[in-house]
């Protein structure tokens, strides 16, 4: 009997879920964990069971259970899509997903259909990001757009031409419209957060979040700038182009054509299917994106078509949810660190706890608002994640060290690496106010040393507080003012374990030199100005080429820019107005540092990778993964995000995954981090 308890928690979950999914879809602004959305959306489907069971028409048409949750936002125009670009229905446990493969089987034998059985069904990653169509005339790329209520969605075709791993044409004139996931690939994610870190700014909650925004910016310099990729997983409409039934044959054609495909694998039975599920669950560290499970379909078209689809799900597709990786942990600790802008961010330390194949003893807590959020404190029992698989977060304090306290953590009201005052601002963040502060300035020195900066190889943070505590650097102009013996001597008698030898302290000077010549974007990025990243310097450099005529630009001008706002281009001209800026630029000039915007060139190129397409896997020790894409591109090759037939060679750095196995199975050949190295050098 369907009791007033049922009908009001239907109608309470109902609400409660439209509004989660405004938040997560419409927002990318996520209020609750995947898991706990997943709990809700299994307590609604159970309560409307109970309800259809007596009344079968009692649950409304356009209950979250049937209807796709996002919409379109009026920010963007609405493109209709050709198909419904439906969603997933969830399973999580491996009963569930037995009775999904028991069911295609039983629709195979009652229909009669001659299919391919040892082809019965293909598993995919479940990749972690934002859905999106993409439309090909001719075999050239005219409209893409988010799947937003899965009928509509916002058109972001200008946005998705800066995702370089989505082709602009096909090697072949065809007409067709597939489906892909735009994501944020972890190191990319551990860098976006480090950097809102350093602004003081409230970082994305996950990876998902950071593509989804990255996306539905209003500039498409803004978006590019993001670093997206994306993976495609299926053709919408013009799979008949392809002469055949079968899904995998499909997403083979698509690779040749240019396409990134997601990772898929064909099976006959439902054991086997097991098995790649949790293969795929085992290794999903080693995965380049965030996945958070795995999808099951029936391979062929012509039994797709016979199973059919509900108003939300297809009947031919599940996907397998892996639950969070949480553990519980206590707080010893909240450390304040200072920024190079003055940020101060707090960070809690806790007793070390495994999380996804690492020991994690620190999560940063990044400002007040969401040390408010959590309520924590120093004693305080808490359940910590990695959230991308990859940055450790505190989700929530399981319960206070002292049960009569509700007080959290509050920030100093002084410095803790100079005792000078603090403010906050309108960003949420809180700032030490003395610019001289010895925490900013040996942050401020190591970025302007860092690689996208002025790419002083060498000179790290330890070897920045040697320079700065033994009174050789002020500024950033003094480190050209060093010599070799300087060096020797000053970590002579060090107590920090650090030592120049002849050869390496002259092989510093040497990396200090070179960094006179670098572009003046370089030198913009170098300068630490607020919100301003690499790609922003480069769009300023491009429109005022030297230092004199960023100093004569005023804040209206910087705004005309394509891809800066107005909140920034106030930054810009305050800071190029700045008298101590402007006073550090004269003598950066002094020094000989290029003050002129150039084409940056390491190395004369030629052809020696033409024709040749690299697939990038795993970690790389001495460069990272867009350095050496472009060293490939420099030499005339191109790279793949997915390995296929045509791929010529697989670089594999450390805890490399899928894509190493599929080398190795196709034949592929692989090369080691040195032999890549070698081949640039040669």
């Amino acid at each position: 009997m369907v009791t007033q308890d049922i009908l009001s928690e239907y109608e309470e979950l109902t609400e409660k879920i439209r509004e989660l999914n405004r938040r997560y879809y419409d927002l990318d602004d996520p209020a609750v964990s995947d898991d706990e959305y997943d709990r809700l959306m299994r307590r609604l489907r159970e309560a409307e069971i109970k309800m259809e069971a007596e009344f079968p028409l009692s649950v409304a048409e356009d209950s979250p259970t049937k209807t796709v949750g996002g919409t379109v936002s009026a920010v963007f125009s609405k493109v209709t899509h050709p198909v419904q670009l439906a969603s997933l229905q969830d399973v999580f446990e491996e009963s569930e997903t037995s009775d999904f493969c028991v069911r295609c089987q039983n629709l195979l034998e009652e229909e009669g259909v001659r299919v391919n059985r040892e082809k019965l069904y293909i598993v995919q990653p479940k990749i972690d990001g934002l859905s999106v169509s993409a439309r090909y005339e001719n075999g050239v790329f005219v409209q893409g757009a988010t799947r937003g209520n899965g009928f509509e969605g916002e058109d972001v075709t200008e946005n998705l031409r800066g995702v370089p791993s989505l082709p602009q044409k096909l090697t072949q004139p065809l007409s067709l419209t597939v489906r892909g996931e735009v994501y944020l690939s972890k190191q990319k994610f551990a860098e976006l957060v480090q950097k809102c870190d350093e602004n003081g700014t409230k970082p994305p909650k996950n990876p998902r979040n950071a593509a989804a925004g990255g996306l539905r910016r209003k500039s498409a310099t803004e978006s590019a700038a993001f670093g997206l990729d994306i993976l495609i997983f299926s053709v919408l409409s013009g799979a008949e182009q392809f002469d055949t039934t079968e899904d995998s044959v499909v997403l083979e054609k698509l690779t040749e054509l240019g396409f990134c495909t997601a990772e898929t694998a064909v099976f006959a039975d439902t054991e086997s299917v097991l098995a790649r599920l949790r293969r795929i669950g085992e290794n999903r560290l080693a995965f380049a994106y965030d996945i958070d499970g795995g999808v099951v379909k029936i391979n062929d078209f012509r039994l797709r078509q016979l199973a059919g689809e509900t108003s939300k799900f297809p009947k031919w597709a599940v996907a397998f949810k892996y639950p969070p990786e949480e553990k519980e942990t206590t707080v010893t600790d909240i450390e304040v660190s200072v920024g190079r802008t003055g940020v101060l961010t707090p960070v809690a330390v806790f007793e070390p706890v495994q999380l996804a194949g690492t020991t994690v003893t620190r999560a940063a807590l990044h400002n007040q608002d969401i040390v408010d959020s959590l309520g924590i404190n120093v004693g305080d029992r808490v359940a910590v994640r990695k959230s991308g698989d990859i940055i450790p977060e505190i989700t929530r304090c399981v319960s206070k060290a002292d049960a009569g306290s509700g007080t959290p953590f509050r920030f100093p009201q002084n410095c803790p690496a100079c005792g000078s005052g603090v403010r906050r601002d309108d960003e949420s963040a809180v700032r030490c106010v003395n610019p001289a502060c010895p925490a900013q300035v040996l942050r401020r020195l190591t970025h302007y040393c860092s690689r996208d900066a002025m790419n002083i190889d060498g000179l790290g943070e330890s070897i920045a507080q040697l320079l700065l505590g033994g009174g050789l650097v002020k500024d950033f102009s003094d480190l050209y003012k060093l010599t070799a013996e300087q060096l020797i001597e000053l970590t002579k008698d060090s107590a920090s374990g650090k030592s120049f030898q002849k050869k390496s302290a002259e092989n510093l000077i040497t990396a200090i030199s070179k960094s006179r010549e670098r572009p003046l974007s370089r030198l913009v990025y170098a300068l630490g100005i607020s919100g301003v990243g690499l790609s922003t310097a480069k769009l300023l450099c491009k429109k005022f080429g030297t230092v004199a005529e960023l100093q004569a630009a005023t804040a209206e001008e910087i705004d005309g820019i394509d891809g800066i706002g107005e909140v920034l281009a106030e930054n810009v001209a305050a800071a190029f107005a700045n008298k101590d800026v402007c006073a550090l630029l004269e003598k950066l000039a002094a020094a000989g540092v290029n003050m002129t915007e150039v084409s940056e060139v390491s190395e004369a190129a030629d052809d020696r990778f033409a024709g040749q397409t690299f697939v990038l896997t795993g970690t790389l020790s001495s460069m990272t993964r867009d350095a050496a894409k472009s060293k490939i591109e420099l030499y005339g090759g191109k790279c793949s995000g997915s390995v296929s037939k045509k791929t010529t060679y697989v670089v594999a750095g450390e805890e490399a995954g899928s894509k190493l196995a599929k080398a190795r199975d196709i034949g592929v050949t692989v090369l080691s981090e040195d032999e890549f190295k070698g081949m640039i050098r040669e």
